[in-house]
């Protein structure tokens, strides 16, 4: 189910979806390779969901286009990572 950002004073950009109770996917759909930049600003979206409720777990729902450097960085920020998505 898809959850409207504003709700975590979010970019209405920003898209989300409730897994669970407890998990909220951030689902990015882009046709280029998502690099470190856009894991730092991933990392702060989460970071201002979080701040609204800190016991959600926050995963990203992507494609299989993201680097190595960016999976760790967000692992290392308790982000999951779902390269799953077909574009």
């Amino acid at each position: 189910m898809n959850i409207a950002p504003q709700t975590f004073d979010l970019s209405s950009r920003v898209k989300l979806e409730q897994l669970s109770s407890t998990e909220i996917s951030i689902v990015k759909k882009v046709k280029s390779r998502i690099i470190k930049k856009d894991a730092l600003k991933i990392i702060d979206i989460a970071n201002k969901i979080r701040s609204h409720n800190p016991e959600i777990k926050v995963s990203l729902s992507c494609t299989n286009n993201i680097c190595s450097k960016s999976v760790n960085l967000l692992e290392e920020n308790q982000i999951k990572v779902n390269s799953n998505l077909i574009y």
